[in-house]
């Protein structure tokens, strides 16, 4: 089976990778190996683990990324069949394509795209791998992303970006009353985020990446006690999982979920 439109990464840019290390280490668990330096202007990179399974990566925010107004940030990557062909079809779709399509040898190809409303993500064509991949983790094991959620400029509008080109369905939709509809989506991996078009509190549009723990009350701590700032919860949303919204020490946003699974 293809993996095009599944979600294969997720990627840190910090100001601080010591501090994001330990932080993210204290409240996830993961440790942190650092990949040998390829040369040049080439910033390190560091890949988070969970039960030795690499779950996501990270590397620092530079001064000229700064300067280009490029915030502290989580990046999803989604896999596609062609990255070069799916960059054009963004484009096509009414999206834009921030970084062209390049090769990271041994890794795979990939680009930086965004959606119709300013959004952004990431596409990958995986380098062909020698060994076969470890197994996909259980639902709700501790470490690794649980859901995936979009603030869109326009929901009406910015999700027929997404069906068109990673093949996402929609599995269902709560109503949020004034804040308009929260539509779930999935794909070859059953029910994996939701999408809403933003309140006006939420400057601009983007996604938000909810990594699994056990206990979100003591991870609600330790995001404090570590320098982190939890912005909304512990809370407990329809199905019953408890999630938190949150901003490292660096100020990148991510979010928290406890699965009721």
């Amino acid at each position: 089976m293809s993996d095009h439109g599944r979600f294969i990464w997720y990627e840190l840019m910090a100001p601080d990778m010591g501090q994001e290390k330990k932080f993210y280490g204290d409240v996830l668990g993961w440790t942190a190996n650092d990949m040998p330096n390829p040369g040049g202007d080439a910033p390190p990179y560091s890949v988070f683990e969970t039960d030795g399974v690499g779950v996501a990566g990270g590397m620092p925010l530079m001064d000229q990324m700064r300067a280009e107004g490029i915030p502290p940030n989580w990046t999803g990557y989604v896999a596609v069949d062609d990255c070069d062909a799916a960059a054009e079809k963004a484009k096509q779709l009414g999206g834009t394509v921030r970084q062209p399509p390049m090769d990271i040898p041994g890794i795979g190809r990939f680009a930086i795209i965004t959606d119709p409303g300013g959004a952004v993500i990431a596409i990958m064509k995986p380098a062909p791998m020698e060994q076969e991949p470890p197994p996909r983790p259980a639902r709700a094991a501790p470490g690794y992303a649980g859901w995936r959620e979009l603030a869109a400029a326009d929901l009406a509008r910015d999700w027929p970006f997404y069906e068109q080109l990673f093949g996402w369905k929609k599995t269902g939709a709560h109503d949020m009353g004034a804040m308009g509809t929260y539509q779930l989506f999935g794909n070859q991996d059953g029910e994996i985020g939701g999408m809403m078009t933003k309140p006006p509190n939420i400057p601009m549009p983007g996604w938000t990446y909810y990594f699994e723990v056990s206990d979100i009350d003591a991870a609600a701590r330790t995001v404090k006690a570590d320098g982190g700032q939890v912005l909304n919860g512990p809370m407990e949303v329809p199905g019953g999982s408890r999630v938190l919204q949150a901003q490292d020490p660096g100020g990148a946003h991510f979010a928290l979920v406890m699965s009721n699974a």
